[in-house]
């Protein structure tokens, strides 16, 4: 693979994070401080529309398993016939409908209709890394290209995101200590004016962050169409018939490998978007950081992105299992910050987070063609499972994140969080902190704890390279 071809992938894929990380980090205080949507309806959306998304996983796995060649391709066209009707409902997510009582409906709605489009997207997308080359090497060296894109994907879209919105979420009234005269008021009235008019400024800033973002989109599609050529299936004989769908995701479902891969990054992926998507509110009503939230996540996001040629090489000397150490590394910080909400203790765990952030988006991604490998060896007279083994391994991530940001809204919705005032009650307050420190560190070492049985070594790896090398 030349270079260019590893670029042009790469940034194919960097769109889709920026319209995600934009998502993970502000959807749930726009729809609590923006939408004034209730955090139990807040809850629902979020946690339908991650769901709906992992539906549609297994769904396009098995309408792209059906597909057949073309002249761009077999998943290209996927790609490309998603992309309009992705950025459509992605700027309506972000709009401030002038009814109140549908709201809930409209942002459920366009929610769900992003989950499932990026869906269609990222399938076909990722799939292709396993139809780009033959060699190992030129397969994972072109996922830490994708992911060094990806981190700064997500960058890019935390960083326009926070930028253009900062100002909806910070009030002079905030930022003063209140006298002894005014905690009542501190405690119950909201800050921030009531956002409910469409035409007012903080909807306005909303809906210009989502414009560019969009735009941003669409230029990383063209791009990837531009620069990439697919290779149909090297490995297959034209005897060899396709697997039917069904009878793939149950070969899948019973593949040791896979199944203990998927488990452990269901956990790991469930901590990093719990960080996510709780980080602003934590420093907003928790942390007393409501000034510094914006640079605080670029910190967290240019750590990540510098990181991965680390741990890309750091993989590639100690081995995959090994670079997996790295996630565990953010743990001990984030609960130094809950305890200890010091700003220069900040920014300080904001780059370690980066740092095992990195480890966590690069690593599944770098070893789930060597599962896709090893399954071909036992399998030898299949093909097309490779977008079922990506399929369900979206499914489950998205599943487990839904999961996870659902309770983590219900939750605060539970202890009494009310939008736009300064300062939350302590039950709220202490929630957070839960959401932030002790409930990702769980299921971090919980999913760390499955890896070690992992039962893929980098000497089984060279084995199964040259019998698959034989095979073809």
């Amino acid at each position: 693979l030349t270079v260019c071809s590893k670029l042009c992938y790469a940034i194919g894929g960097a769109p889709n994070q920026v319209a995600g990380s934009a998502a993970s980090f502000f959807l749930q205080i726009y729809l609590l401080d923006i939408a004034h949507i209730t955090p139990f309806h807040a809850s629902l959306v979020l946690f339908i529309g991650k769901v709906s998304g992992a539906v549609t996983d297994p769904v396009a796995g098995f309408f792209i398993s059906k597909s057949r060649w073309t002249k761009i391709g077999r998943l290209m066209p996927w790609v490309l016939a998603c992309t309009p009707f992705t950025i459509v409902s992605y700027f309506f997510m972000w709009y401030l409908p002038p009814f109140v009582l549908g709201r809930v409906a409209w942002y459920l709605t366009f929610y769900c209709l992003f989950q499932a489009l990026t869906t269609l997207f990222q399938v076909p997308y990722s799939a292709l890394t396993m139809f780009l080359s033959t060699d190992q090497k030129d397969r994972d060296s072109a996922t830490a290209y994708r992911m060094t894109m990806e981190v700064l994907g997500t960058l890019i879209g935390a960083a326009l995101q926070g930028q253009i919105v900062a100002s909806a979420h910070v009030s002079p009234h905030c930022t003063v200590s209140p006298s002894v005269n005014t905690t009542d008021s501190w405690h119950s009235t909201p800050s921030i004016p009531d956002p409910s008019d469409p035409l007012s400024h903080q909807a306005k800033v909303y809906m210009i962050a989502a414009g560019v973002i969009a735009g941003v989109y669409l230029l990383g599609i063209v791009v990837l169409f531009l620069g990439v050529k697919e290779r149909d299936d090297p490995y297959a004989l034209k005897s060899d018939r396709a697997i039917p769908f069904c009878k793939g995701l149950a070969l899948t479902m019973k593949h040791g490998p896979y199944v203990k891969l998927a488990a452990s990054f269901l956990l790991i992926s469930t901590a990093v978007q719990l960080e996510q998507g709780n980080f602003v509110l934590f420093c907003t009503h928790a942390a007393g950081l409501r000034n510094h939230f914006q640079y605080l996540v670029v910190t967290i996001l240019v750590s990540a992105a510098v990181s991965v040629p680390f741990w890309q090489k750091f993989l590639q000397r100690f081995g995959k299992k090994c670079a997996a150490c790295g996630i565990s590394w953010m743990i001990p910080f984030a609960v130094m910050l809950v305890t200890i909400p010091n700003l220069i203790l900040a920014y300080f765990v904001a780059f370690v987070s980066g740092l095992s952030i990195a480890a966590s988006l690069l690593l599944p991604w770098s070893m789930l063609p060597d599962v896709v490998d090893n399954f071909r060896l036992q399998n030898p007279h299949g093909k097309g499972h490779e977008t079922i083994f990506y399929s369900s391994y979206v499914f489950f991530t998205k599943l487990s994140a839904g999961i996870g940001l659902g309770i983590s809204a219900a939750g605060l919705g539970f202890t009494g969080y009310k939008p736009g005032i300064c300062r939350q009650s302590d039950d709220v307050i202490l929630t957070l902190k839960l959401l932030i420190g002790a409930v990702p560190a769980i299921l971090i070492l919980l999913g760390l704890f499955i890896l070690l049985f992992y039962p893929i070594t980098e000497e089984s790896r060279k084995e199964t390279k040259l019998a698959l090398e034989e095979l073809r």
